[in-house]
């Protein structure tokens, strides 16, 4: 998959250098040439010199072919612009855009972009973002029996009770991260659009557990 990122500054270059790997095609673009330094010699992917949101520079960077965008520059605004173009011009299905404001997450949100907060996120949750193909394992005890892993899951499930996940599922929803924030769910919790479930499960259970996540209630 070719992806563009926003952005080469530590979570950029991160991002960037992290996907290559797993053998991705990636392009780059920040207004500052000499922000590339932090890729590294030997990073193969393309360098774009221009402002993120601009049209023009997408294209050259591969936005037309591209399957996610990353927007993680130092200005929230920029971020969100970049991301929507992305969106909604280029019709780029995973997007995402990091914010140093938390307290317009949700505006960001409801715009149907998937934020990651700076302070209390990492390049890795930057990726979930991006590559949001299967669980990803938050924790797992030494036998590898019991792990503790976030789970995509339909969005049938959007207003309903986390209980109701939970019961049809037969798992344990550990937390749920709202915003960029943990919390625990209340029996009366419902899923909201962008929340993060991460449940507690056993490992030879976690393919039924997806299967059942990936169904909305009606299917299943």
């Amino acid at each position: 998959m070719h992806i563009v990122i926003m952005g080469c500054g530590r979570v950029g270059s991160t991002l960037a250098r992290t996907l290559e790997k797993q053998g991705h095609s990636v392009a780059v673009v920040d207004q500052d040439p000499t922000a590339f330094r932090r890729l590294g010699s030997d990073f193969s992917g393309k360098r774009v010199t221009g402002v993120g949101f601009d049209q023009d520079t997408l294209r050259e960077a591969g936005i037309e072919e591209a399957g996610a965008f990353a927007a993680v520059s130092s200005g929230d605004n920029s971020n969100i612009i970049a991301a929507r173009v992305a969106r909604e011009n280029f019709g780029v299905e995973n997007v995402a855009a990091r914010i140093y404001d938390p307290r317009r997450a949700e505006v960001y949100q409801r715009l149907g972009i998937p934020t990651v907060a700076t302070v209390r996120w990492t390049a890795d949750q930057m990726l979930r973002r991006l590559l949001p193909s299967g669980s990803e394992p938050n924790w797992q005890d030494p036998s590898g029996a019991v792990q503790l892993a976030e789970v995509p899951y339909s969005p049938a499930w959007i207003g309903l009770r986390v209980s109701k996940l939970e019961q049809e599922a037969e798992v344990r929803v550990a937390f749920v991260t709202r915003l960029g924030q943990g919390v625990l769910p209340a029996p009366d919790m419902v899923l909201q659009e962008g929340d993060l479930v991460h449940v507690m499960v056993r490992t030879a259970d976690l393919e039924a557990v997806e299967a059942v996540f990936a169904k909305g209630p009606e299917e299943h």
